[in-house]
């Protein structure tokens, strides 16, 4: 992880774009090349985020589902801003439109719920616990795959995720009222899961 004092970052957000901000700042820049920086802040004094940034397990996480041949943001630096009191990573974006965007545009393929249920067990028989899992964090590229941002909170163990976790994980696509009124819209995604799961059993 490189250290960028205060100069250096400065110099490397000149131009940038900031796509997220909250009370605290910035979260999310575009900067001029067109690479995204994203700015991770410890909430607590105490917290695992002291050994193990935020933005190491970005990349961790990134290496993870490019091993399982997922499409996600590809990382090309880490950085530590003393001045800003901030860890980093900058990476080049997944390319294509999240899910939410694609819906609430009414551009949406009308076989995309049968794809995702597919995908969402492809996960789940990878490893891949995505705590963050919402229709927000899931793009489709242009090629028509889906792929995953956001990818901080995650976790990516060696065997298929147990029943108990695939139900609490799929609980989360639930959580937005529209995510949840277009999922469950008919039977496509659940039937896509099933099947898609039962395959990968045989």
């Amino acid at each position: 992880m490189e250290t960028l004092q205060h100069d250096d970052y400065f110099a490397l957000r000149a131009g940038a774009t900031v796509l997220e901000r909250d009370r605290h700042g910035d979260k999310v820049l575009v900067l001029s090349d067109g690479s995204y920086l994203k700015l991770f802040r410890r909430k607590r004094l105490l917290s695992s985020a002291a050994w193990y940034p935020y933005a190491r397990r970005f990349a961790d996480n990134a290496l993870a589902l490019a091993e399982r041949e997922i499409p996600c943001p590809r990382v090309m630096a880490l950085y530590r801003i003393p001045c800003a009191k901030r860890e980093a990573v900058r990476y080049r974006p997944l390319p294509g439109k999240t899910l939410r965007e694609l819906i609430r545009a009414g551009e949406e393929a009308p076989a995309l719920r049968a794809q995702l249920g597919r995908f969402v067990a492809g996960l789940h028989e990878a490893g891949i616990y995505f705590r963050s899992l919402h229709l927000g964090n899931i793009v489709l590229t242009p090629d028509g795959a889906l792929g995953l941002i956001d990818i901080a909170d995650l976790r990516a163990g060696s065997r298929a995720i147990p029943p108990h976790r695939r139900q609490r994980n799929l609980k989360h696509l639930l959580r937005d009222p529209a995510d949840c009124a277009w999922l469950q819209a008919d039977t496509a995604f659940d039937a896509a899961y099933r099947a898609a799961r039962e395959a990968r059993a045989r």
